[in-house]
């Protein structure tokens, strides 16, 4: 159990300096309204290539915000409602599985930004991993499996649970900070003479150069 805890760490860690490379030289185009983030959001490397695109709703974030790597490769799906997790969250590995498509490695329920319903989890070559279920925020039961497909005990289960839980915190974590480094300057804009209480929306294109 530890060697196969072991291996999902480095693989999160991997994705993780992954995205943290790439996103020391990255372009954002969005939009402004009244001061705040307002439309569609991306981010792009320096060579265009798309790294985050998503949307914002007065300063908060709404829908899906969808993340890649600089090779292109989808990681990270990431439900947004109020600026809150809510939905289904899904991740996948960076390299292609067994059948040259990329595996996915989690797919989470999420209601107001708590855990809640069901979580699963799979090892790169696609078997079953674990299956968690939340209870507004609170595991309520967990099931886990070896990568050969050894049932683990209840007590294994929870405690992988309670591991996984960490390293998934650190992770999301990384992929908030790509977007919270990476506003665009919003700044509040008078009204024009005659249009009181006007809020058109004014896009802007900022380049961010991370040490």
């Amino acid at each position: 159990m530890v060697e196969q805890a072991r291996g999902l760490i480095i693989g999160v860690v991997a994705t993780i300096a992954s995205l943290a490379a790439a996103a020391q030289d990255l372009e954002v185009h969005a939009a402004c309204r009244d001061g705040r983030p307002h439309g569609a959001y991306e981010l792009r490397s320096a060579n265009g290539q798309l790294r985050v695109a998503g949307a914002f709703n007065r300063g908060k974030r709404t829908g899906s915000f969808i993340f890649w790597t600089r090779d292109g490769t989808r990681v990270a799906h990431i439900p947004y409602d109020e600026d809150q997790v809510s939905g289904t969250l899904s991740l996948w590995f960076q390299q292609p599985g067994t059948n040259g498509d990329t595996q996915q490695k989690l797919q989470a329920g999420f209601a107001a930004g708590r855990r809640n319903g069901i979580s699963r989890s799979w090892f790169p070559s696609g078997r079953p991993r674990a299956i968690y279920r939340y209870e507004a925020d609170v595991l309520a039961d967990a099931k886990a499996w070896s990568a050969a497909g050894t049932s683990l005990s209840d007590g294994e289960a929870r405690e992988l649970a309670l591991r996984d839980r960490e390293e998934d915190e650190k992770y999301y974590a990384s992929l908030d900070a790509m977007i919270l480094t990476h506003l665009p300057a919003c700044e509040e804009h008078s009204p024009a003479p005659g249009r009181a209480g006007s809020s058109a929306p004014q896009a802007w294109e900022s380049s961010f150069h991370l040490a």
